[in-house]
């Protein structure tokens, strides 16, 4: 079989290869019917027979001939006559597949835009497409979208179900939510809402909405600060490269200026007609960052990322593949952004573990932007005030070339940072342990000094876990091995991964006994202690409780108009935001993400620290920032004090490389899950041990170790058993992850495998870090 690839498949080519979407590891040949002949072309759409169904595929490539002897079956038709994808976005996704091993129509599916649903109609009249066939549709323009508020309390002894209940308890802390995103809550929103609506709960309204929600408002253009020295060397450097390619690392310290010289580059290479995508970890930075955009370059941006509704996303698709639109902003969906002549690709916060998709496709953007940047020639540039140490190490190397912005570009310094040892330092004058003394006191001159003030935990709810007092038992999910969290507001307690709810006040789940006690806090109690402690203070909190998409940046919009004195918040008040008022920064247990159990700990923890710590002092008043713990000396949190990364970064190198530990060694994880814990034990002891027998693992080139159980042993019913590989050469360790993905390809009976390439979380679930409180790790805040 010899593939024949070509701008345009010969009349002469008979047969083609298609990548259907469907989770198997392989392409399908087709005959080419003679009404198709010369019409085919790589990367376009066409229409498949497939297992009784007719589905959507793209065309790989045209075979002269076939050694197949079953009957081959023939393309329906082309479902769009140009490519969805150019040859330089196609070939590039064609590898990305290849490297992580995943299927390639499920890899061009999530990469192509929705079909036009004029098109679908036309062939669903010509009778080549029945209504069942699973081919997307989208329709352009303006979108109407369904808004739910709340409306009154609940009556007593109203029934609601588990359902109900979880977007009562959502509705009523929001206010309002639109109905799109009540699906990543309930399955079915629609009859869920309408019910609620009909027992007086809830009201909706139906609105219309812009396809593209950031180009809302009217902006006046700018012309930007002239680049300080580091700034123009770090620029200069960067467009001495456009049209040839390569790669950066900008090492900049927070609020060192790291988006004007991506604004200056960009503009560099706009003016030489060269096109330029920019990553950004969340939408929750992304807002922002847009702003900022189109007050330089105006309305001419794509911004794409994952709640985008199918139309929003189509058209933005569709105005960089025809040309119209040079710049794209988003998240990491953005990487596969259609671009003529694409010339830069800028990964800010590289360092984000969200940059690393952790279903389905299990893609890294951040890798993968740099092996599209050298494909294409472009110049791919990774920023971040605490670099991934794998970036660290490509840039020791000498592959990538690391510039520095080691100042701030205002006049401020980098914040003093103290740390609070609360084995010292008790209850202060709020009476919680978790508020001592030196942070209460920071607090109250804060507020006097008219400053802001952002409180940082990551844990949501009221309290993480509750404790029964007759039996010890933690109050565990019963289709997870995951504490329930206990919303105070609405009076629930609540599963973070499977939406199980119980509500509070009722006995323990295990022995029916009473009282139970609250374990830890979270933001949720954080807020109500400092309501009460500061009655005269405007206290909010941002955590996924409270906001998501977009409705994050609209807090970060009252913390600016410093409508809000002090803020609580997860993770998300650590990203990347730009706020001149806030003044004092204080986490409330520093090394709290030291427990995972992560090689990555030590790092994710500096680095998260490290950004929260940059949130503060970025205006005209310099910043203080608190660090609560309970391990003072633990030599993370002491580099964290003294913003010391370059310390930090030797020694965690010295342990990486001592234990073949990224970026010193290559890792391939392979989990396991199943209804029944011992079919999960068993087929993960299965995969281990064929992997044990591949030639390269007997030989000691490729580390099995496990298999294990996950960290969330239990999760929505299912058992996970975990295993991983590890080797300092590629090449061996793809091949034993070969053998275990051609094993798991022929079918593992119930159980289910996932086989990550370069993982990052260790199958810790992303989003959910905030609230990990397991059965075995109990609660990881200390009570006293």
């Amino acid at each position: 079989m010899s593939p024949v690839e070509s701008s345009l498949i010969a009349e002469s080519i008979r047969y083609v290869e298609v990548a259907v979407a469907v989770p198997l590891r392989r392409v399908f040949t087709y005959a080419i019917p003679e009404a198709l002949a010369g019409r085919l072309r790589p990367g376009m759409r066409v229409l498949v027979p497939f297992a009784r169904r007719k589905l959507p595929g793209f065309v790989v490539a045209g075979l002269a001939e076939t050694s197949l002897d079953a009957q081959i079956k023939a393309v329906l038709d082309v479902l769009e006559e140009a490519p969805v994808f150019d040859s330089e976005l196609f070939s590039f996704l064609r590898e990305a597949a290849r490297y992580y091993m995943h299927p390639l129509g499920e890899a061009l599916r999530m990469a192509a835009p929705a079909m036009p649903s004029d098109a679908l109609k036309s062939l669903r009249k010509a009778g080549k497409l029945d209504a069942q066939d699973n081919v997307r549709g989208a329709k352009l323009g303006v979108r109407k979208m369904t808004f739910v508020k709340w409306a009154a309390e609940a009556e007593e002894g109203l029934r609601l179900g588990k359902s109900q209940q979880m977007v009562v308890a959502l509705v009523r802390e929001r206010g309002e939510v639109a109905l799109d995103e009540l699906k990543h809550h309930v399955r079915s929103p629609r009859p869920v809402v309408k019910a609620l609506v009909e027992k007086g709960l809830l009201t909706s309204e139906e609105r219309e909405v812009a396809a593209d929600p950031f180009f809302e408002t009217t902006i006046e253009p700018i012309s930007g600060p002239t680049p300080n020295k580091e700034q123009a060397l770090a620029i200069n450097a960067m467009v001495g490269r456009l049209g040839q390619g390569g790669g950066f690392l900008l090492h900049g310290v927070t609020g060192s200026g790291k988006t004007e010289v991506y604004l200056r580059l960009i503009a560099e290479a706009r003016e030489r007609g060269l096109g330029a995508i920019v990553l950004v970890p969340e939408i929750a930075l992304t807002p922002q960052l847009v702003h900022r955009f189109r007050e330089r370059f105006g309305d001419a941006i794509a911004v794409i990322h994952s709640e985008l509704g199918d139309r929003a996303r189509d058209d933005a698709f569709r105005g960089l593949h025809s040309g119209r639109l040079q710049l794209a902003i988003g998240a990491r969906s953005a990487l596969f952004a259609p671009m003529h002549r694409l010339g830069v690709i800028v990964v800010d916060e590289e360092h984000d573990g969200s940059f690393k998709q952790e279903e389905g496709f299990r893609y890294h953007a951040r890798d993968m932007a740099l092996l599209r940047a050298h494909r294409a020639g472009a110049v791919c540039v990774l920023g971040s005030a605490t670099p991934s140490l794998e970036s660290v190490q490509l840039a020791e190397t000498g592959k990538l070339t690391r510039l520095t912005l080691s100042s701030r570009a205002t006049a401020q310094t980098l914040p003093a940072v103290e740390l609070v040892d609360l084995r010292r330092h008790r209850k202060g004058p709020s009476g919680h342990r978790l508020i001592s003394a030196p942070l209460h006191h920071a607090l109250e001159e804060c507020l006097d000094q008219k400053g802001q003030a952002i409180l940082f935990l990551n844990r949501r709810g009221f309290a993480p876990a509750l404790r029964c007092e007759a039996c010890s038992e933690i109050q565990t999910c019963p289709a997870c091995s995951v504490a329930l969290t206990y919303h105070r507001g609405p009076g629930l307690l609540r599963c973070h991964y499977c939406d199980f709810m119980r509500k509070a006040g009722q006995p323990c789940l295990a022995c029916g006994g009473e009282p139970l006690v609250e374990l830890g806090a979270g933001t949720e109690q954080i807020e109500t202690l400092l309501s009460e402690t500061f009655p005269s203070a405007r206290v909010a909190r941002l955590d996924r409780d409270t906001a998501s998409g977009r409705g994050v940046e609209s807090v970060m919009d009252r913390l600016r108009r410093h409508e809000i004195d002090i803020l609580v918040g997860t993770q998300m008040v650590t990203k990347g935001h730009d706020l001149p008022g806030v003044t004092l920064v204080g986490v409330i247990v520093a090394e709290q993400s030291l427990a995972f159990p992560d090689f990555r700990a030590p790092e994710r923890t500096f680095q998260l620290l490290s950004q929260v710590a940059g949130r503060a002092g970025r205006g005209e008043h310099p910043g203080r920032v608190l660090l609560q713990t309970y391990q003072a000396d633990h030599v993370v949190l002491r580099w964290a004090q003294h913003h010391d990364f370059e310390a930090f970064c030797r020694a965690e190198m010295v342990e990486r490389a001592t234990h073949g530990f990224p970026p010193f060694g290559r890792l391939i994880s392979v989990r396991v899950d199943a209804a029944d814990e011992a079919q999960a034990r068993t087929t993960a002891a299965q995969l281990a041990g064929l992997a044990r027998r591949h030639p390269a693992a007997a030989s000691g080139q490729v580390d099995v170790l496990g298999p294990a159980p996950a960290p969330i042993a239990k999760l929505r019913a299912r058992y996970r058993y975990r295993f991983l590989l590890r080797a300092s050469d590629r090449a061996a360790l793809r091949a034993v992850g070969k053998v275990v993905v051609d094993r798991v390809d022929e079918g593992l009976g119930t159980a289910r495998a996932i086989v990550d390439i370069d993982p990052v979380t260790y199958n810790l679930d992303p989003g959910q870090i905030e609230n990990v409180i397991t059965s075995k790790t109990r609660a990881i805040i200390p009570v006293h």
